[in-house]
């Protein structure tokens, strides 16, 4: 256990407000998806890529542009279809006549959150252009090694039931995602109040205010690789994947990025409730998203939906939970 315990904590409580305000503010546009809201801001305090997938029309866009507009980063929206080109991702050397040098024109993944709006839509080229900004956080551009600039996210969406000239993503680059977040419809009482807003707003638009900044986004991320993990948590982390790999119905498990995103996420978990120690329950709420994307199947349960949840679940419930006294 680190020796200054209570420092920690209370510089772990000091940026956790920080998550609330932005919360706050975020609810103002989006209704009904606080835990989608809350699950996100974790992936991105995580230092980790989110996809989203969900039917058109539940505002993946608008919540991804309100989070932004909440931090105050750059923001770009990549709308990916079958003719987007690599270079239209990350850019391009342009000839100067003037100088007679070839310049780069650097393309619209040089920003701070990047939302790659329907990516299965765009060819596995282009697809592939994303994966070494999304794992080395630079790109290259004819030999030349342009670095971005931090933090540097991608919030990748895609719907889930139409797959007609889509391309399904790779593992390879399904693995490089931290988390998967699944978007339902929200009930009739919080439809009722996205028509009242509507109504009273009288206009499109929304009035947000900034609550924080690029650079406190990456001050949190230093409090969070304070928060304390106690070595049976760890074992519990790596029991969890492990057992992916050995699962009667799993071609393939998770990889060791499974492991270190459990490990990233649930430090992010309890420093955004104010906590400078992970609790197994943090590793249980985020076993589905971190891990169901990165389990390839038996080919005779391709077909049934939910499968690799009910995988998750029945690990979940067959591996001993450990018990973690408090002691700071």
């Amino acid at each position: 256990m680190p020796q200054d315990m209570q420092a920690i904590h209370e510089k772990v409580q000091q940026q956790s407000q920080f998550v609330d305000k932005i919360l706050a503010e975020t609810g103002k546009v989006i209704v009904g998806q606080r835990r989608m809201l809350e699950r996100i801001l974790i992936g991105i305090l995580s230092n980790g890529h989110i996809l989203i997938e969900g039917v058109p029309g539940l505002a993946k866009t608008m919540t991804v542009r309100t989070i932004s507009d909440c931090i105050r980063t750059r923001f770009q929206r990549i709308q990916f279809t079958p003719d987007l080109l690599p270079a239209d991702l990350i850019g391009t050397l342009i000839f100067d006549q003037r100088t007679g040098a070839f310049t780069p024109r650097l393309g619209p993944i040089f920003a701070n959150l990047v939302l790659a709006d329907e990516i299965n839509r765009a060819s596995p080229k282009t697809q592939s252009a994303l994966l070494e900004a999304m794992q080395e956080y630079q790109v290259t551009l004819e030999g030349e090694t342009h670095k971005l600039t931090e933090p540097f996210i991608v919030i990748a969406t895609q719907n889930p039931i139409e797959y007609e000239g889509t391309f399904p993503l790779p593992e390879a680059q399904l693995d490089r995602f931290i988390m998967k977040l699944s978007v339902g419809y929200p009930t009739a009482d919080q439809e009722l109040v996205i028509l009242q807003r509507r109504r009273e707003r009288k206009t499109e638009a929304f009035d947000l205010q900034p609550v924080t900044n690029a650079e406190t986004l990456l001050e949190m991320r230093r409090a969070i690789e304070e928060v304390y993990l106690d070595k049976d948590i760890e074992r519990y982390i790596v029991a969890l994947t492990t057992r992916t790999r050995v699962h009667r119905s799993v071609a393939v498990g998770s990889s060791p990025r499974g492991t270190l995103a459990l490990l990233k996420l649930s430090r992010a978990r309890a420093a955004m409730q104010g906590r400078s120690y992970v609790l197994p329950d943090d590793i249980k709420q985020f076993a589905y998203p971190a891990l169901v994307h990165r389990l390839i199947l038996e080919p005779d349960l391709w077909t049934v939906r939910k499968a690799a949840d009910d995988v998750i679940q029945e690990i979940l419930s067959h591996t001993e939970v450990p018990v973690i006294k408090r002691t700071g």
